[in-house]
């Protein structure tokens, strides 16, 4: 069962439809972010769109028209524990950016890992009137957060959602006993700062989409992020695969070819071992692993003990 306001239910209850008073409509979608590293947005930032072509005034937000168009997320109602997952489509055109970031070019980046994805229903009386346009009341649709990205174009991107019901999938407990440390590098348990381990840079000649020569690289660099903070790719943060003197190997390709001079901001990785903790961060004491723990022993043979008996009684 759906609940709304009093207003809302009393508003349907004397509504009479006819051909020229249609029951006017809008979609609101709101999009709390789960991430903060990346385009400098914190986490929790909060997105909100309508399909509306006006904009809509709806829980203390006001939901953008005209600009980025979500559709899917269907209500749906059925008995069991069960995780609804769907598949919305998200459209953009190359010019709408955020945090200086093409908006589909910032999903493919990660903009929506870990994000909470909420659509209601909003009722108005009348598309006139002062902008943004107070709807009578809102029905809650769906709410559930970012499964993955499952593609991204030019102009659209598909994105699989999954109810809140998914959390009941968490291994419990959720710390586990093994030889690498749990902490993520720079977070609140590792405690390491990261601005001590950030260094500024600038792409050196030969570089490309997939390379970057600086000669301040090293294989402290490995598994860390690279951020730039000039030229085509102002804003875009990736990863460090591998790292060398002189040269930082990228995971994935930038969406442009750096130039020379494009300046960056490179920051150290971790492989999570007490040996990186110890010489890299000299980060020890926060290390959250078992380094010490036995190896798995497997036997392949039959069971015999010297001192088994025969005897019965």
């Amino acid at each position: 069962m759906k609940t709304s306001t009093t207003a809302l239910i009393s508003y349907l209850n004397g509504f009479r439809p006819t051909y020229d008073t249609p029951l006017l409509m809008a979609d609101c979608f709101t999009i709390t972010l789960g991430s903060g590293s990346l385009a400098g947005l914190a986490a929790g930032t909060v997105l909100t769109y309508t399909n509306l072509d006006i904009p809509v005034s709806l829980n203390g937000y006001v939901y953008a028209a005209n600009s980025v168009l979500v559709d899917g997320l269907k209500y749906r109602c059925s008995i069991g524990v069960n995780v609804d997952q769907q598949q919305i489509t998200v459209s953009a055109w190359p010019g709408m950016t955020i945090g200086g970031i093409p908006f589909l070019q910032a999903v493919q980046q990660g903009l929506l890992d870990g994000a909470e994805i909420q659509r209601d229903r909003a009722f108005l009386a009348s598309f006139a009137g002062n902008l943004p346009l107070v709807p009578v009341g809102a029905i809650l649709l769906f709410k559930g957060r970012v499964a993955d990205v499952a593609s991204v174009g030019r102009t659209l991107a598909k994105v699989n959602v999954a109810s809140d019901l998914t959390l009941l999938a968490i291994d419990m407990p959720r710390r586990r006993f093994q030889p690498s440390c749990q902490h993520v590098l720079y977070d609140a348990g590792c405690g390491v700062a990261r601005s001590s381990y950030t260094f500024s840079g600038a792409v050196g000649a030969g570089s490309t989409p997939i390379s970057i020569n600086w000669s301040g690289a090293s294989s402290s660099f490995q598994q860390g992020a690279l951020t730039f903070t000039g030229g085509a790719n102002t804003g875009i943060e990736v990863t460090i695969k591998a790292a060398s003197t002189g040269n930082l190997a990228l995971a994935y390709p930038l969406p442009n070819a750096p130039a020379v001079g494009d300046a960056f901001t490179a920051s150290y990785g971790c492989d999570h071992t007490t040996t990186t903790c110890t010489s890299r961060f000299s980060n020890l004491n926060n290390f959250f692993g078992c380094p010490y723990m036995p190896p798995p022993e497997i036997i392949t043979g039959p069971l015999s003990w010297t001192g088994a008996s025969s005897a019965k009684g």
